[in-house]
């Protein structure tokens, strides 16, 4: 009766082999393929070593967030009109995505309703598909100046910004 009674309670490892086996193929082997996935994962875009850009790769890991770009400040403003050709042709010249086309009065007709201000504060934050247009290759003034110059010919008499310091002086 005690025979039956132990092979009741025994388990699948019967020796000190068996254990080792298991413990190995349940442990250890799974952490050697974490550890390996987990360096195939991360060397993605490292750069070879002994490949000569080392320096660079290390630049580019460690390279600040933001970058400041230097203008010239007392460069002459560009016009209305420069500023559509440049920046608000690619939409406005052919109605994309909703947008307004350039001298369509009764598209124009609700913008300007609104105001100067506001067609200003949608041109440089943006609306609706429009992404902001501020802070880009032009200054907040020819950004106006270009909404001044599409409303116009929408039907709108809006003037022209003037330059801030042109504005001081008066």
């Amino acid at each position: 009766m005690s025979d039956i009674h132990e092979d009741a309670h025994t388990g699948p490892i019967k020796n000190p082999k068996q254990l080792l086996v298991a413990v190995i193929f349940s442990f250890v082997i799974p952490v050697f393929l974490i550890i390996g996935l987990v360096a195939y994962v991360t060397s993605g875009n490292k750069p070879a070593v002994g490949s000569g850009n080392e320096e660079r790769a290390l630049a580019e890991r460690i390279q600040k967030v933001g970058a400041v770009d230097i203008r010239d400040a007392n460069r002459p403003l560009r016009s209305g009109e420069e500023v559509f050709k440049a920046q608000c042709s690619a939409c406005h010249a052919t109605g994309a995505a909703g947008a307004p086309k350039f001298g369509d009065a009764a598209a124009w007709a609700p913008r300007i309703k609104t105001g100067f201000e506001a067609l200003v504060t949608s041109a440089l934050k943006g609306k609706g598909a429009m992404g902001a247009q501020g802070g880009g290759d032009f200054n907040d003034v020819e950004v106006a100046r270009g909404v001044a110059y599409m409303a116009n010919n929408g039907g709108a008499n809006f003037p022209e910004p003037k330059a801030p310091a042109a504005e001081e002086a008066k």
